[in-house]
């Protein structure tokens, strides 16, 4: 065996951006979609509903895509946990996850969301299921067909269209358009309210970092004149207003979810040099004789060897790992090599 330091030229860190469907089987886009009675029947039905590809009723082996979810900044939409208790007539599942939802994407309990000018009372939330998109989610790769009757709109991201980044702390921030994977398909009738005509708000926020698509509850209201789909929320105090059911249907109704999820692949590229003069001898004990000659006399004028593995070790002489070549390589003085291994992480 023969060893020989490492240069520092001889390694590379390189990172890559791979992208691949976000939907279980490889989809991109998704196209049918299954809840739970089992969960829907539990407590936390009331807080949010998982969505399937499979139904899993039939096939138990059946994932979650990502979940559906109703906040609303009062409490309004559903009922409240105890309003015989004092003080308990703002606290609902509704508040919950409006208060759960603010606090991951805009990291603070003070402010509420604001859809460019528009600021609602209450939101729907999408929140991809975290196998589902690894390390994040891939900017103008959305598109969410959400209907009601004949009343229907096609939502992307703004992500090809905007020159600066907008960052919170969820990460990066996109505004919800009319249109199809990151490309507008309807001209805004106000180039300023991006598809949605009243308040000259927008449909909603996109946060790649962290999965959730959050959904501007009153651009949904809206009537088809205004860019909406009148979804009907029912904002009624300590009222169970089945608006998950409502968020729900239009998803499925809507009929098609085409989203992609990406992520950096790092890479440490090492090179591994043996020059013209550099491991031509074998190291097998069998070749030296009793009286430490070479058995083989060729081993003396003309020596070669192959070389069949790399190992990699730290400073201690400790293997940490060995890479094997596909087939064995001739070495001799008239001969140079040159392995690259890659290590991805």
């Amino acid at each position: 065996m023969s060893f020989k330091r490492f240069d520092t030229e001889d390694i590379v860190i390189s990172s890559d951006s791979a992208t691949a469907p976000a939907w279980s089987d490889n989809n991109v886009t998704l196209t049918s979609f299954y809840t739970s009675s089992e969960q829907v029947d539990r407590v936390s039905g009331d807080y949010y509903w998982n969505v399937y590809k499979n139904n899993p009723q039939i096939d138990n082996t059946a994932d979650i895509q990502f979940s559906v979810a109703f906040g609303h900044v009062n409490g309004s939409g559903s009922a409240v946990y105890d309003s015989a208790l004092p003080g308990q007539n703002f606290y609902s599942p509704s508040s919950a996850i409006y208060r759960q939802t603010r606090n991951i994407a805009l990291g603070t309990e003070e402010q509420d969301f604001t859809f460019v000018t528009n600021t609602p009372e209450h939101i729907y939330t999408i929140s991809i299921e975290r196998a589902r998109y690894k390390e994040k989610l891939l900017p103008s790769s959305l598109t969410l067909e959400l209907r009601k009757g004949t009343e229907v709109i096609r939502l992307t991201d703004n992500s090809n269209y905007t020159s600066t980044v907008t960052f919170g702390d969820a990460g990066r921030v996109y505004d919800l358009i009319s249109g199809s994977q990151g490309v507008v398909t309807s001209t805004p009738k106000d180039a300023g309210n991006l598809g949605y005509t009243k308040n000259a708000g927008s449909y909603g926020k996109f946060l790649p970092d962290v999965g959730i698509i959050v959904l501007n509850g009153e651009a949904l209201d809206a009537p088809g004149t205004e860019g909406g789909i009148s979804l009907g929320t029912n904002l009624s105090g300590n009222t169970d207003g089945a608006n998950l059911l409502k968020i729900y249907d239009a998803v499925r109704l809507g009929g098609s979810f085409t989203l992609r999820s990406e992520e950096t692949i790092s890479s440490n590229y090492i090179f591994v040099r043996a020059r013209n003069s550099e491991f031509n001898y074998s190291t097998n004990p069998s070749n030296i004789t009793g009286s430490g000659e070479l058995r083989h006399s060729i081993m003396i004028d003309s020596p070669q060897s192959y070389i069949t593995s790399v190992g990699l070790y730290n400073d201690n002489n400790e293997l940490l790992g060995v890479a094997k070549l596909s087939r064995p390589l001739l070495k001799d003085f008239t001969k140079e090599a040159l392995v690259r291994i890659k290590l991805d992480y």
